[in-house]
């Protein structure tokens, strides 16, 4: 990405304040040291590893024997990983701009192509994990990627941390799995701390789901 683009920022103690990440300056300056090691270089596999996990689980039917051997086996692993955990600010996803949505395993994998002050252009691929039902994505994860990217389109604007104050989703169309869609979020306009802003998913030509928001930029140390 350009300088005109941002990633996440390197959270620390400082920010801890209010609760909530660094300002869209911090973004900025992390972006441009580009420092990608939290988490080390095999971060990214270990959390492709895990949307696996989540996708073969979405479809488990398992046999007795084949449930008890993956008990025992997740069981180890998440004693094991246990050494690895961290407290919120210091937790990779932060600042990890080079892996899909950040390394944040909680959110639908996509990857920015282009974050500005007229908006954010994204690629979002929902997978088995994401399935509602009949081959087609969950609302419910149509509606987390859209909160996330159109957050990140208030923030640009706003030049400031902002939080969700309403989110409003029209589905079009079926939104299809294991496919690149294209997720654009702009910024309408800004009154004082409110930001309007306005997002729209696509397959190809196919308007796939649409969302309006609300965003409220913190004030200093809020919440």
């Amino acid at each position: 990405m350009s300088e005109e683009q941002s990633g996440a920022a390197l959270p620390s103690e400082e920010h801890h304040e209010g609760g909530f990440r660094p300002t869209l300056t911090d973004i900025v300056e992390a972006q441009r040291s580009a420092d990608t090691s939290r988490g080390g270089p095999h971060l990214g596999p270990l959390v492709e590893q895990i949307r696996t996990l989540m996708d073969r689980a979405r479809l488990l039917s398992p046999s007795d024997d084949l449930a008890l051997e993956a008990i025992a086996a997740l069981e180890k692993l998440n004693d094991r990983l246990t050494e690895g955990v961290v407290e919120e600010w210091a937790a990779p996803a932060w600042s990890r701009h080079d892996l899909p949505a950040r390394g944040n395993v909680t959110l639908p994998p996509y990857t920015l192509e282009k974050v500005h002050r007229d908006g954010v252009l994204s690629s979002v691929t929902f997978r088995t994990f994401h399935l509602g039902g009949n081959a087609a994505a969950h609302g419910g994860h149509i509606a987390l990627a859209f909160d996330d990217l159109m957050g990140m389109a208030a923030a640009v604007r706003a030049g400031a941390v902002t939080r969700t104050a309403s989110l409003t989703v029209d589905y079009r169309a079926i939104t299809p799995l294991d496919k690149p869609l294209a997720l654009r979020s702009w910024a309408e306009r800004q009154e004082g701390r409110k930001v309007f802003v306005r997002a729209t998913l696509h397959d190809g030509e196919t308007l796939c789901a649409e969302a309006n928001g609300l965003f409220i930029v913190l004030k200093v140390g809020q919440q």
